[in-house]
């Protein structure tokens, strides 16, 4: 890919065959990316098994499991709390080896582990602050008592997320709702003759909140921005939390999707995102330089217009990468 650039002259007829011409380029790419992305469950199903891996991939795999060990004590823990239940170290190994099996649920523990580890090379990298970022100051600082009411309670669930990340736990309570339902089908599924589960079961439904969870928390911020959320673009400013949030409402795809384009090998992704969530030539350059400083973007970026880049976007089939 050579250099960005912004270029405005020549005729209309040449914009069309350049803007072609990078279509074509970015839709290799993101099919290269999304062959990547459905590969991903199945290697880490392997790698969950084995042992001896290095780096990166030392460390998200460690943190795999225990996001998934993490879940699964806190479904046992709850069915003791309904019924006395023998040895639950036991008990939460198997169910964790169970929970790893659902590509759903692996996937969408590989995209948090991939979120926790990005906002930390950001930090390291370019010195962005994890938790407390201009915009949020910006947002807690709000004349409007809900929104910096949102953004404090924001602000204390990312410094959790942070936090959960180190010990490589995931609370259930942090779940999207389409998740937490997978999990808990998927509990109920492989005990049908446990009595305790039920009971157990609609405890966890009645407590359960996802507008308090970080991700929706940081979901109500950039809707309440509303044409304002285009300022969370800006990494720098942002944050990665709110950058993928708003990344993920202003391109119209899965939030793990916004994380993962953030990814190496997935350039594509990041580029027509950004220029799906409205992001001119400038603005994608300056995201890409900290994500990926050792890429570089093609020319002519900004004649890919948002609703075509929205449509490569909505025919890739990374969505079916789970």
């Amino acid at each position: 890919m050579g250099k960005s650039a912004n270029h405005t002259s020549g005729s209309a007829s040449d914009a069309d065959d350049r803007a072609t011409a990078i279509e074509a380029v970015l839709k290799g790419s993101l099919s290269r990316g999304d062959r990547a992305l459905r590969g991903v469950p199945p290697v880490l199903t392997h790698l969950l098994a084995s042992t001896g891996q290095t780096l990166v991939t030392d460390a998200i795999v460690a943190k795999l499991r225990g996001m998934l060990h993490s879940l699964a004590e806190q479904l046992i823990a709850a069915k003791r709390a309904k019924s006395d239940d023998g040895d639950l170290a036991s008990s939460a190994d198997r169910l964790s080896d169970y929970l790893t099996a659902d590509s759903i649920i692996l996937s969408y523990c590989y995209a948090l582990a991939m979120e926790g580890y990005l906002t930390e090379r950001l930090e390291r990298r370019a010195s962005i602050d994890p938790v407390l970022t201009p915009l949020m100051q910006e947002l807690i600082a709000s004349q409007s008592d809900e929104t910096a009411e949102v953004a404090m309670a924001a602000l204390a669930a990312q410094s959790r997320f942070m936090q959960t990340q180190r010990r490589m736990e995931l609370p259930l309570a942090e779940l999207p709702a389409e998740l937490f339902h997978v999990v808990l089908r998927r509990w109920e599924t492989g005990v049908r003759n446990d009595p305790a589960v039920s009971p157990a079961i609609t405890a966890l439904k009645a407590d359960y909140d996802e507008g308090a969870s970080r991700v929706g928390l940081l979901a109500r911020l950039i809707a309440g921005m509303k044409g304002g959320a285009v300022a969370a673009l800006e990494l720098e400013h942002a944050g990665f939390a709110l950058f993928v949030s708003a990344l993920s409402a202003r391109s119209q795809q899965p939030r793990e999707l916004a994380i993962l384009g953030c990814h190496e090998d997935q350039a594509a992704r990041l580029i027509l995102s950004l220029r799906a969530a409205g992001a001119d030539a400038g603005a994608i350059e300056r995201q890409f330089l900290l994500l990926e400083p050792n890429e570089r973007l093609p020319e002519y970026i900004a004649e890919i217009a948002p609703e075509r880049a929205s449509t490569l976007l909505r025919n890739s089939n990374a969505r079916d990468a789970g």
